[in-house]
């Protein structure tokens, strides 16, 4: 998985466009702009460049819907961070809208932040257990179940995850066995340095790969910023005038 060359694509006119419609401002939990951080609703990178540090889709990706959608949103999340459960209902409704017609894919990666979340690399592992034993369709399941059953600003309750495994349709004992193993220990930790390769220095972070153009989402956008986000590629696609803007 190594990465590609490290050239830059300009954004087509139309899209810079609209993300100069509905740009907003950045805020961040802390001072220290190099440690990872949860992040707010933020501006979105108007920069698309050639896949050179975002790891190509693959196999081993847990994704919702098509997995060759047109348009695929690799998200960077860590469960136990607030607002990326607030972007993970933003996603779900994307997908309702998106994903049954096959236009839009959702790959989630593991970006879980030990520093203010100490319980989310092990919560990541558990994920890759349910996964392992269930398949994705479990994995996902899995997800839905551990930012369901908490607060925005109340962290999992660790007790709880082989109760979520169960509700995914996994033994609890069978994940209990392979979360206590901590074989996929290392696995979280290459994923943290993957989200940080990839651009990311806080949750939730996602980038919107259309072929070999990246648009780069950072925070917890709402619906409506991420749905013209979307619009605006498919108009691109289509080779059609992006939808109007809305009011």
């Amino acid at each position: 998985m190594q990465p590609n060359s490290n050239s830059s694509l300009a954004i087509p006119f139309a899209i810079v466009a609209g993300f100069a419609l509905i740009a907003v401002a950045i805020f961040f939990t802390g001072n220290n702009k190099t440690s990872p951080k949860e992040q707010t609703t933020a501006t979105t990178d108007s920069t698309v460049t050639k896949s050179n540090v975002v790891r190509p889709i693959d196999s081993t990706d847990h994704i919702r819907g098509n997995p060759n959608a047109p348009i695929m949103i690799v998200e960077y999340s860590d469960y136990d961070c607030p607002f990326c459960k607030i972007f993970d209902e933003t996603m779900n409704n994307v997908m309702a809208d998106y994903g049954v017609g096959g236009k839009v894919g959702w790959v989630y990666r593991q970006f879980p932040i030990a520093q203010l979340h100490p319980n989310s690399p092990r919560i990541s592992e558990g994920a890759y257990c349910v996964a392992e034993l269930g398949g994705n369709d479990a994995f996902w399941a899995f997800s839905k179940n551990i930012f369901a059953g908490r607060d925005v600003n109340v962290q999992t309750d660790m007790t709880q995850l082989p109760v979520f495994a169960e509700k995914a349709g996994v033994s609890r004992s069978d994940f209990n066995t392979c979360l206590d193993s901590g074989k996929y220990r290392d696995q979280v930790q290459k994923d943290v340095a993957e989200a940080a390769a990839a651009g990311a220095n806080g949750t939730p972070y996602s980038v919107v790969i259309v072929g070999d153009q990246q648009v780069v989402i950072n925070g917890a956008q709402p619906y409506t910023v991420v749905k013209q986000i979307i619009d605006n590629l498919i108009a691109q696609l289509d080779g059609k005038e992006a939808p109007n803007k809305a009011e």
